[in-house]
């Protein structure tokens, strides 16, 4: 994927030329220049990221650029150690967690970790987990209940690995298991939906008493490649799947399926990643804040009746 969107081409060309004036001319000989071009970006800016499709959502949820969850864990966590393995059979890098503090309380952290580089890429699977990633992930949340300390996963993933080392080794089963054993958990939970989620892959470190979503963000069944390649046998309707998917965070916000939206910075994560982290990081005060006082009963009970109110419908008569 191209670090420059197509629907960004107008703003960046913009900026490129904002920054040459500087270049040539100096910030104090050009200021009149640069305000004009500075006013025209902003209503640029407003105007592209303000009207956004769901697929252009989609290629934000995917910019290579974007912030990963070991990046996040960086800027808001802090005396991070990381564990590793499922004790069963190996340690998965496409998921990654451990031990850390948030403002002074201890938590243990999950999240699907993609690559920066096709080396990277291939070592963290693309951030697909196989099996083994998923029953780490129980394990470190296990932990977490065993402790009494809250839980944070980030969700970043196009899907489980479908291969078939993955399917032999149980991959349905470690799925199946992450939902059942997350429903039951004593301790809070919150899931944050960093960049792209998908399907059970993301879901089998989604199951929370809180779920949010970065501003563009996404969270869907399939992705729209696959929605358009099942439906109409071609995957360049993709656009079209995405904007019927009902893909995007206002979208499920309205729909009841996620609890909040996180403002990203203009443009997207990937253009400011410290200023994303600390929208971020306010969200989960606050949810960590209201769930806090809540005993282990009444945590597990507030997500049973979360899920069950998902898909709730009126039928005319």
């Amino acid at each position: 994927m191209p670090d420059e969107l197509e629907f960004e081409k107008p703003i960046l060309e913009l900026e490129n030329r904002i920054a040459e004036i500087r270049a040539a001319e100096g910030e104090a000989a050009s200021r009149d220049a640069i305000g004009k071009l500075e006013e025209r970006l902003r209503r640029l800016q407003q105007k592209v990221y303000g009207s956004l499709t769901a697929w252009q959502r989609a290629q934000l949820a995917r910019h290579p650029k974007r912030p990963h969850a070991l990046d996040l864990f960086r800027l808001l966590l802090t005396d991070f150690v990381e564990l590793h393995g499922d004790r069963v059979f190996g340690d998965d890098m496409a998921i990654v967690g451990g031990l850390a503090g948030f403002e002074g309380e201890p938590v243990v952290v999950v999240g699907h970790q993609k690559g920066r580089d096709t080396r990277e890429n291939i070592a963290r699977n693309f951030g697909m987990p196989h099996p083994e990633g998923y029953r780490k992930a129980l394990r470190l949340m296990q932990l977490a209940e065993k402790f009494g300390k809250p839980v944070i996963t980030f969700i970043d993933t196009p899907g489980a690995y479908p291969g078939l080392g993955a399917e032999e080794r149980g991959q349905a089963e470690a799925i199946a298991r992450n939902l059942r054993e997350m429903a039951g958990l004593r301790t809070p939970i919150i899931s944050v939906v960093t960049g792209e989620g998908g399907s059970g892959g993301a879901l089998a470190i989604g199951v929370a008493n809180r779920v949010l979503m970065l501003e563009h963000a996404i969270y869907s069944v399939i992705s729209p490649e696959g929605c358009a390649a099942i439906l109409w046998g071609d995957a360049s309707k993709a656009p079209e799947a995405a904007r019927l998917m009902r893909t995007t965070a206002p979208d499920l916000q309205r729909l009841g399926i996620i609890d909040g939206v996180v403002p990203e910075p203009v443009g997207g994560a990937h253009r400011n990643w410290e200023e994303a982290a600390g929208n971020l990081r306010t969200a989960l005060r606050e949810h960590l804040r209201q769930l806090r006082p809540r005993s282990p009963g009444e945590l597990v009970q507030d997500r049973y009746e979360k899920f069950r109110r998902i898909g709730v419908f009126d039928e005319p008569a």
